[in-house]
């Protein structure tokens, strides 16, 4: 797995934190030094810290689970929703619903209700409606879509959450951390990294911060789940080969016999015969 570039990151702001007066003590590990009233993100550390979660979001990936990526700010919706679509995963760039993840089957009805109107509509159940009807429905529909329609394809819990501002998605946080689900976090110097178990400490404000970061770990999902087709090609060959040898195997035994048989033994009823013939041959 390619591991982050220092110069890439340098590039792309992602060292700068906020002023002083705004920071949050805990981050104190991770800040390098002051420069004219702001923090600067030690690199070294987010380099580390990046490989470290992008070696275990690979494992997640290959184990074949899924991970949700979060972030409501401005400035990462369209990064969120481009990554996450990229590898197949599901997300949350609109507003947060509470209870997301401790209410999801709550969720998930929602969710199935949406279906059951788009196959409603198509099968000409709704033809009979009147005009105001419909567009009551097709508000409902798109405000659906709006805030799950991103999450349509999440039928179980994620089995980790990627939050990009821990801060303005504490909300998220929380509820993973009620449920023991993994959470992956860009922690800026005024966020608290508490409840974060994979942080990275870099700038979550700039989107070249963000979608540079997003970007190394989301090769490295690619990776994971490109090695878990290549695992299960292997096995469905290996599954083949082994019932081909299984059905070979009966074929080989009976050849075998074939082989080692005897020949034929004389029957009582020849041998008298051959002793009666013996004596005129003398």
């Amino acid at each position: 797995m390619a591991r982050t570039n220092f110069d890439q990151l340098l590039q792309a702001g992602c060292h700068f934190g906020h002023l002083r007066r705004k920071w949050n003590p805990a981050m104190a590990p991770y800040i390098f030094m002051e420069r004219n009233g702001i923090h600067i993100i030690d690199l070294h550390k987010t380099v580390a810290k990046i490989d470290e979660a992008a070696d275990a979001l690979k494992q997640i990936a290959k184990s074949g689970k899924k991970i949700l990526f979060v972030s409501t700010k401005k400035q990462a919706k369209e990064i969120i929703a481009e990554k996450a679509t990229s590898v197949n995963m599901p997300y949350v760039t609109e507003r947060w619903p509470g209870g997301m993840l401790t209410n999801f089957p709550t969720i998930r009805k929602a969710v199935k209700k949406m279906a059951n109107i788009d196959k409603l509509m198509n099968d000409g159940t709704f033809s009979n409606l009147s005009k105001r009807e419909l567009l009551q429905i097709s508000r409902q529909r798109a405000k659906l879509e709006k805030n799950l329609g991103s999450i349509a394809d999440l039928n179980r819990l994620p089995s980790a959450l990627f939050v990009v501002d821990v801060m303005k998605e504490n909300i998220a946080v929380r509820e993973a951390n009620r449920l023991g689900i993994p959470v992956f976090g860009i922690v800026d110097t005024n966020s608290s990294p508490n409840g974060v178990d994979f942080i990275i400490p870099a700038n979550d404000d700039a989107k070249d911060s963000i979608e540079v970061i997003l970007g190394a770990c989301c090769a490295a999902i690619a990776e994971g789940i490109e090695e878990r087709k290549i695992e299960k090609a292997d096995e469905k060959a290996a599954a083949e080969q082994s019932e081909e040898a299984a059905e070979a195997r009966p074929r080989r035994a009976r050849k075998a016999r074939k082989e080692e048989a005897p020949a034929k033994e004389e029957t009582p009823a020849e041998a008298p015969k051959a002793e009666e013939e013996a004596p005129k041959a003398e």
